[in-house]
């Protein structure tokens, strides 16, 4: 009876190591995809904006931790490019996009600067996130922000970097008979201009994801995953939601699959998940886990 439990004990722990060690033996990268989902999948690092402002290192441990490989950049939190870059290296952290304001990418001397340190970075993406506006977003600002885009995108792919706007609600105002969204998309170019949908930020004015990535299906190059709380109304195209509205992947009211299905088929090239609840910490490992086990 004894030697019979001391077997059984034994067995019990050679599996409880191997599994560990087959865990330990896990590429960094993997978290997040499953059968359907395959990424690539990274992490928006302005999720974790309040844990930067206290402890960089610490929260670059904590993205590692996660288990992402990739990451876009929210600014590199009063570090030199090259010390950023070397401390994401350290942590197997690979940056691959990073915004930058507005107001630098209408300044062509600016735009120079911005492409030398994505190249410090080793950066492949580089974007605007927010177009600066009075009131509802309209035509002349539309058609300035076009302007300033397609220079942009015109000089960066010079330094072979590329340049995508990242969508935010208020451009879907109406436009003759479409959407001020729709006349972007129509006349910045192709080959200097792509875009990344953030999804609740296409969700929040009452688009519909799936269609706008059937629609516009060579434009789209990067994707922020983040969903909205159900019963949060929605149709605003100016005013925001609350943080806390960022709900779990999944348990929202973004119709993933189909989303996740039409984002591959439009080839969306890197994806990160974005949390800007209060809840992050708690809220990341649900978003990964949803990820994994999601069915398309």
């Amino acid at each position: 009876m004894k030697r019979n439990t001391i077997c059984i004990l034994t067995a019990l722990v050679g599996s409880v190591l191997w599994q560990t060690a087959v865990a330990a033996d896990k590429p960094q990268g993997e978290a997040g995809t499953g059968k359907s989902f395959k990424g690539p999948i990274g992490l928006q690092l302005y999720s974790l904006r309040d844990q930067f402002k206290k402890d960089v290192p610490g929260s670059l441990d904590k993205t590692r931790d996660f288990g992402f490989k990739y990451v876009e950049l929210a600014g590199t939190y009063d570090n030199p490019p090259e010390k950023f870059k070397q401390m994401l290296a350290d942590r197997g952290l690979v940056p691959i996009s990073a915004h930058y304001s507005y107001a630098r990418w209408k300044q062509p001397a600016e735009v120079e600067k911005i492409a030398a340190e994505a190249k410090v970075l080793g950066l492949k993406y580089v974007g605007c996130a927010w177009i600066d506006h009075k009131d509802a977003f309209d035509e002349q600002e539309c058609r300035e922000a076009i302007s300033v885009f397609n220079k942009a995108g015109e000089v960066l792919a010079k330094h072979g970097l590329k340049f995508f706007y990242h969508t935010h609600g208020y451009e879907f105002e109406p436009y003759g008979k479409g959407t001020l969204f729709d006349l972007m998309m129509e006349e910045t170019k192709p080959a200097w201009v792509s875009y990344q949908m953030d999804v609740l930020w296409v969700v929040f004015p009452s688009q519909d994801p799936t269609a706008l990535l059937k629609k516009y299906d060579n434009r789209w190059a990067l994707m922020h995953l983040k969903d909205l709380k159900k019963g949060v109304k929605t149709g605003s195209l100016s005013g925001g939601t609350d943080v806390a509205n960022n709900v779990v992947l999944g348990t929202g009211q973004v119709i993933w699959p189909e989303v996740l299905k039409a984002a591959k088929k439009a080839g969306v090239k890197y994806y990160f998940v974005e949390d800007e609840s209060p809840s992050v910490l708690e809220q990341m490992p649900q978003h990964l886990k949803y990820l994994e086990q999601v069915k398309f």
